[in-house]
This record gives C-alpha cells, sequence and structure tokens, in this order.
C-alpha cells in the first residue's frame, strides 16, 4: 500500500474571471496582473513543500499559475509539470465567452438550477466526473510505479475502528509531516468542484471534524487549495483507494488583501 497527499489548487484569476465571463475549454486565455500575483502568493504559502509529481490542466491559465508556484518552491522548481487534457476546466459549449449571468438566465428558461445545467455543446457534470475518474486511475497507479517502494514507515494503517487523522494547525504542511509523497494538481473551478463531490460523496472521503458541508462544496476561489490523503494499493482489478482523507478544502489564507474572483 501507498500513501500519498495530493494538494489542489485552481489557477489564479484571468481578465475573464473579473468580467465574470465564462471560459470553459475554448477560451484559453492568461493570467491578469491580479492572477500572477495570487499565483506568486500561492507558491510563496507552498514554498517549503516538496511535491513528488506534478499535474496540470493543458490550458494556458492552469499552466501559468504551476509555473509560478513551482518557481516559488524551494524543493520542487525541477519537478516535471505533466499537462494532462484529462484536468481541463468543464466545458460549457455555447456558453463560452458569454457572461455567467447569460448561463443563469439559458437554465432558468429550461427549468434548471444552474449548476445542473449543460448548455448545448457542453459538458455534463457526469461527463466532469468520468474525466475525473479516469484521471484518477492513471493517477494511482502512477504513483505506484513510481513511488511505491517509498519509504511509508512513518504512515502507519490505522485500523477500521482508529481512523488515522490527519494534523490539522491551520499551516501549509498540514496533513504531510509524515508523508514523503506529495503530488500537486492545477485545474479549474467548475472541474475542481465536481472532483471534490466525487471524492466525498461517491468515495466517502472523510472529513475533518467541523467542515461545513456548505464549505466543502463551495465554489473553490481563484487559487484555492485543496488537500486529502490517500492510500492506494494493488488489486487484481487494478489500483483502487483504500482510504481517503481530506485535510483542508479552498483555503485561501495566502490572499490576504490580493483581489481574487470566485
Amino acid at each position: 500500500m501507498l500513501t500519498f497527499a495530493l494538494t489542489i489548487v485552481r489557477h489564479g484569476e484571468t481578465q475573464y474571471n473579473r468580467d465574470k465571463l465564462l471560459q470553459g475549454q475554448g477560451i484559453d486565455t492568461p493570467l491578469s496582473d491580479t492572477g500572477h500575483q495570487q499565483a506568486a502568493a500561492a507558491g510563496q504559502y507552498l514554498r517549503d513543500l516538496h511535491f513528488t509529481n506534478v499535474f496540470i490542466s493543458n490550458l494556458q491559465r492552469a499552466g501559468q499559475t504551476a509555473e509560478i508556484i513551482l518557481g516559488n518552491n524551494l524543493h520542487s522548481s525541477a519537478t516535471e509539470m505533466i499537462l494532462d487534457p484529462l484536468l481541463r476546466e468543464r466545458g460549457f459549449g455555447v456558453a463560452e465567452g458569454r457572461p455567467k449571468e447569460h448561463l443563469k438566465n439559458m437554465a432558468n428558461a429550461a427549468g434548471q438550477a444552474c449548476r445542473d445545467y449543460t448548455p448545448p455543446g457542453g459538458e455534463t457534470l457526469e461527463q466532469v466526473k468520468t474525466r475525473f475518474k479516469k484521471f484518477l486511475k492513471s493517477l494511482y497507479q502512477r504513483m505506484l510505479e513510481e513511488h511505491g517502494s517509498a519509504d511509508q514507515r512513518s504512515v502507519s494503517t490505522p485500523g477500521p475502528s482508529e481512523p488515522e487523522q490527519p494534523v490539522i494547525a491551520g499551516l501549509a504542511n498540514d496533513g504531510v509531516q509524515n508523508v514523503p509523497v506529495h503530488a500537486l494538481i492545477v485545474s479549474h473551478g467548475a472541474f475542481i468542484r465536481v472532483s471534490v463531490r466525487h471524492l466525498v460523496e461517491d468515495l466517502q472521503c472523510c472529513l475533518p471534524a467541523g467542515l461545513k458541508m456548505s464549505q466543502v462544496f463551495s465554489p473553490c476561489p481563484n487559487t484555492g487549495i485543496s488537500r486529502f490523503i490517500i492510500s492506494v494499493r494493488r488489486e487484481d482489478s487494478g489500483p483502487r483507494a483504500c482510504r481517503i482523507q481530506c485535510v483542508f478544502i479552498n483555503r485561501k489564507d495566502h490572499l490576504g488583501d490580493t483581489r481574487n474572483s470566485a
């Protein structure tokens, strides 16, 4: 069995974020000046952590954010960034490039909640979840292949009656003090929201005490940070997660006075 940390970061702000326009997959915009500042702040916040693996969406706003984060990191500047289209934003079809309010109006006209509505040519939430599940499968396989022999002596395997809880002290290294294998993902708001819901609802991830469900499923702010501790093992049918623990979701302590667009 291998236990590793998974830190998920949303990209920094773009001008489309600031103007409340949908980007999706078809509009590939760079970071705004504020987005660069947010990414640098996230990099400073995470600077003392060692990322053994880095996976990013192949859209430039995610790539720029990852480059800035790693550029500020003391231990991971040489870690290879793997571009993976599975981590791209949800496709919003004909709504891309249009105001978010336009999507709400389309959903209202269809008699659906905005979150559940799929505009023509867009991806359904189920399709986005399928992408994330495919990514998780490849992630588990890669982590086992690359780190299956990593030193896990300090990461005990708790019994079912007393699951080990990660240490949470409001610090950047929460949950990873004794976890040497650590993957970083840089992706997008709608994709992250679907991913977190899958981890919590479908895979029954353990949540820290006091974390409200409203926060779990809230939109991730630009450069918002979430972290999970995942234990995987090899089975005849392929790698499987046997335990997933949430450390925190949508943390934005690093932003301070930096303007950010949700």
